[in-house]
């Protein structure tokens, strides 16, 4: 279960499996480009692609952005980065290779100014590859003389590049950056809103539609027509007996009627409701016994959770449970009523579970927890007065009929009976269809007025929300930083613990990878970004191969569950992939002397995606995200050579560069 500030709270028993807990896409348009866009505004998002970790997509958009005329020093610059960014050499392809190398002898061509300086200096540290340590100082010079935005550009994205005594003079500078940026932007306490689901839309139960109205005012019309008939008729039957009586009677009778109705009608027309409450709605569901899906289930454990935390002073959270034990299956069968709904999960109405729970300690405090809304306050001298009205008007009445019956014969006396019993049940019946009308007008003004007020106070308590969420939420850019952070300093500790220097590696390569129990979310047409990870570092030396992996959670960087071993490159014999889009992909290692090894790289996300979303291109994004590409090349390639794999892969076998100016 969620709080307010923090990831879910999950256990499971021995040898049992937690799996997903929660995901979410941002509807971000950090990467969206329109179809019209121009190369700069093509090149820009190439940029952000770039520097959130997705550089196949940064080549892809400056590479575009290049093909339409917008070049400059900057745009090539961030074009060989994008070319590096996540590769070794041996990553390119010989069109790649052509590329760079034709882009090199282009340096001298741009303006001069710090981007063409940075541009010369990543060609330079390139050409370093294949020289003697010593040679390179007068490049690492020029590179520490660069803006720090320029310079930690390129130690980033040539992070797979740089090799040897070269990265070993600037892995100190690495190491203090990732240490200092570790837990920069505060960290700690804003990584959880990333993978907070987006806050579904307030909702409210509408007011009970009504069934009564249209028949009571079809019905209403012809018991009024034979009131008014019997009514006449019986005061022309006085009239013709007694005149001066049946006038006086008649004015009587009109003001009498006259005050009922107008003391009377707020009285009789007011809605007899004992509970105003969602039970009224779906009583089934609000009964605390029943039984529900489980959406219904996981809605009435969310309320329990957050019942209990949020209490009023001087209540335990079991105390205030049983107090409010119907309030809350009221409130919760109100919200599965609303959101019960095909791939609606109940993280993303976990918003305002925690506001109703919040407003009923707040509503407890003022006293007015089980107050049913405003009820109408009708006046003891207008109750009075109305049932005095209506005795006037009985007596009246029987009196009217009376003088009819004083002076009348057998077959008049008929027909005046027939009339006062005509016009009295047509009257109770007319008068009952109008209240009844009256009566549901009433509660429908008045639940569409709660519906609009509860309403109202969802939709601000779901901005301040999302408000806080949005304001909370680090960037891509930040998520990419920390996790790069992460990776260096697990990097730098293996090393240290091996007594190894980059001067004693042909190679690495780090695999990281979802670990579960985890909780995942993206901005839409990005990578997946995890809560736990697990980090796989592959050191590889003259001797073979030091593996080295451990757990990570990436909200405070705290580790577990670290494994260390080491083969001969003869060891690994062969690495297999198994792409399925119902799991996702599972890299397996399998070694001479060993089980074979399965690694998940990720888990499905086809489900996950957008409509305008290509499925291929985001499995591309995540795999590259990983570092899976060049951990498969790398380890593909051992296991087909064995130690073989070390000539092909000969710095001096590298290619050559030239910036002449």
């Amino acid at each position: 279960m969620n709080d307010s500030g923090g990831f879910t709270h999950h256990s499971a028993a021995y040898d049992s499996t937690v799996g997903i807990q929660a995901e979410t896409v941002h509807n971000s348009n950090v990467y969206f480009v329109h179809p019209d866009a121009s190369p700069a505004e093509k090149y820009r998002v190439g940029v952000r692609f770039l520097e959130d970790g997705i550089p196949s997509r940064a080549r892809d958009m400056i590479t575009d952005a290049i093909a339409h005329g917008h070049d400059s020093a900057e745009v090539q610059f961030h074009w060989v980065l994008a070319m590096l960014s996540a590769r070794s050499y041996h990553d390119l392809n010989t069109e790649e290779l052509q590329r760079l190398r034709r882009a090199s002898g282009l340096v001298r061509n741009y303006a001069a100014g710090e981007w063409r300086s940075a541009l010369r200096i990543t060609f330079e540290l390139l050409a370093m590859l294949s020289t003697a340590d010593s040679d390179t100082g007068l490049v690492l010079q020029r590179l520490r003389a660069l803006p720090p935005r320029q310079r930690e550009a390129i130690l980033r994205h040539l992070d797979l590049v740089l090799t040897g005594g070269l990265k070993d003079a600037l892995w100190a500078e690495n190491r203090e950056r990732a240490e200092a940026d570790r837990f920069g932007n505060d960290r700690v306490q804003r990584i959880w809103a990333y993978f907070e689901p987006d806050p579904i839309g307030p909702r409210a139960l509408p007011p009970r539609p009504s069934t009564t109205i249209a028949a009571a005012q079809a019905a209403f019309p012809a018991r009024a027509v034979l009131f008014t008939v019997g009514s006449a008729a019986l005061w022309i039957s006085a009239l013709v007996s007694e005149p001066v009586e049946a006038v006086i009677e008649l004015l009587v009778a009109l003001c009498a009627g006259w005050t009922a109705v107008r003391f009377g009608r707020r009285w009789w027309c007011r809605e007899r409701r004992p509970n105003a409450t969602a039970e009224a709605h779906v009583p089934h569901l609000a009964d605390p016994n029943a039984t529900g899906d489980g959406f219904t289930n996981r809605v009435r454990h969310a309320f329990d959770h957050y019942f209990a935390i949020r209490t009023p002073h001087g209540f335990a959270p079991q105390e205030w449970l049983g107090h409010t034990v119907h309030i809350r299956y009221g409130l919760s069968a109100e919200i599965a009523l609303l959101y019960r709904e095909n791939r609606i999960n109940v993280d993303r109405v976990t918003w305002l579970i925690r506001y109703l729970a919040e407003d009923a300690r707040d509503r407890h405090n003022r006293g007015t927890l089980f107050d049913q809304g405003p009820q109408d306050r009708i006046p003891a001298t207008s109750k009075a007065l109305s049932a005095v009205a209506l005795v006037v008007l009985g007596f009246t009445a029987l009196a009217m009929l009376a003088t009819a019956a004083s002076d009348a014969g057998a077959s008049r006396m008929f027909l005046t009976l027939l009339a006062a019993a005509g016009a009295g049940w047509s009257g109770h019946a007319a008068a009952s269809l109008w209240l009844e009308a009256r009566r549901e007008e009433h509660r429908l003004a008045r639940e569409t007025r709660e519906h609009d007020a509860k309403l109202s106070e969802r939709q601000i308590a779901h901005q301040n929300w999302k408000s806080f969420l949005d304001a909370t939420r680090p960037t891509e850019l930040e998520m990419e930083t920390w996790l790069n952070c992460d990776k260096t300093l697990f990097i730098d500790e293996a090393l240290r613990h091996y007594q190894l220097t980059w001067r004693d590696l042909i190679t690495h390569t780090i695999l990281v990878t979802p670990a579960r129990p985890y909780k995942r979310g993206r901005a839409r047409r990005g990578p997946w970004r995890y809560s736990r990870y697990s980090f796989r570092l592959f050191l590889v030396t003259q001797d073979g191969v030091r593996e080295i992996s451990s757990e990570f959670d990436f909200t405070d960087a705290k580790r577990d569950n670290e494994q260390r071993s080491n083969y001969r490159f003869e060891a690994l014999s062969s690495v297999q992939v198994t792409e399925s889009a119902q799991t996702g992909y599972d890299l397996e290692l399998v070694l001479t002397n060993g089980p074979a090894r399965n690694i998940r790289v990720k888990d499905a996300d086809a489900h996950q995606l957008a409509p305008d979303e290509n499925a291929r291109e985001i499995s591309e994004i995540n795999l590259n995200a990983a570092g899976f590409i060049h951990t498969f090349r790398l380890l593909e390639g051992i296991a087909a050579d064995g130690k073989g794999w070390i000539d092909r892969n000969n710095p001096n076998n590298l290619p050559s560069f030239h910036t002449d100016d």
